[in-house]
């Protein structure tokens, strides 16, 4: 090839390449913009998350006071910053709770590998709360069957623990929620000081009559005035026979007793009518007429007086 035509040629391949280099750099500007947009929405995204993020960086550090008088307004602002992180730990437990059951339901850890055995993924829920998050499997059952009952108790301003709500489970089992929300604000209603424990909480339970019918579509209030009836004994059906009422300080007292034999056989609680059954067994027992004649001196003593 001549001198000229290699000098044409090189001229037309340089003029040819010019588009594409406009054309590489177009992309490469586009590229650019995407990326710039991405980094943009990334930095959003990430300082929505930090507003929502508990912890310490949100609770304002410890500063000596503006003055001796009124509160100023940025004082107002750390106190309420401050009045949040005091009641987080009040919700705290039932919020992880939630966390674990939505975790457990859905069994969104099947895809997470093993920390320990990286070669498999988790099976159960606590399995990987125990390896990943360090709560065991007895606290993770109780959180994930507390966790909405929780969520009632601090909306209607009870200050609770999983430990307190556990022994009311079994009522929202058996019962449904509003049942269990009953049970707690009786025994806050009622108890020394008003301070709920576990076990107020669990003698309670243990005093519902085991024929204990509840309409799971009432109101709480309405509820708990039905529980509070069959407690005490005084709801009587419409249509039941004309008998001398029994006081009701002897139906608590009997229920108190009946508390005391649950305790003795090591069971959760004995229904009144099971007691009810045994005494009239005992009472018609000709083999032992220890009852018979116990009852017979109360009825002597009651006609003399």
């Amino acid at each position: 090839m001549s001198r000229d035509k290699k000098q044409a040629w090189a001229e037309d391949a340089s003029w040819d390449s010019t588009p594409r280099r406009g054309k590489d750099k177009l992309a490469e500007g586009h590229k650019a913009v995407d990326a710039d947009r991405q980094a943009a929405i990334e930095q959003v995204v990430a300082i929505a998350v930090e507003e929502a993020r508990p912890g310490l960086r949100k609770i304002p550090d410890p500063v000596e006071p503006a003055g001796e008088g009124e509160l100023t307004a940025d004082e107002e602002v750390r106190l309420q910053e401050c009045n949040d992180g005091v009641d987080l730990g009040n919700t705290a437990w039932f919020i992880q709770g939630k966390a674990l059951d939505t975790i457990a339901t859905g069994r969104l850890f099947r895809t997470t590998p093993h920390k320990l055995e990286p070669e498999r993924c988790y099976a159960t829920i606590e399995e990987w709360a125990e390896v990943e998050k360090g709560i065991s499997v007895g606290q993770c059952s109780k959180l994930r069957a507390a966790w909405e009952i929780g969520e009632v108790l601090v909306a209607r301003s009870h200050q609770t623990n999983p430990g307190q709500v556990r022994e009311i489970v079994p009522v929202r089992n058996a019962h449904g929620l509003n049942a269990s929300v009953a049970v707690y604000e009786m025994v806050a209603d009622n108890a020394p000081n008003g301070k709920v424990t576990a076990e107020l909480l669990r003698r309670m339970v243990k005093l519902l009559p085991g024929d204990l019918e509840l309409d799971q579509g009432e109101d709480v209030d309405t509820v708990s005035k039905t529980i509070q009836g069959a407690i005490v004994g005084q709801a009587q059906p419409e249509t039941a026979p004309a008998v001398p009422a029994i006081p009701p300080a002897v139906r608590r007292a009997v229920d108190r007793r009946a508390v005391d034999l649950a305790n003795v056989l090591d069971r959760s609680r004995i229904p009144r009518a099971e007691v009810q059954r045994h005494l009239l067994e005992a009472f018609a027992d000709d083999s032992d007429p220890t009852v018979y004649e116990a009852v017979l001196a109360r009825m002597r003593q009651t006609a003399r007086s």
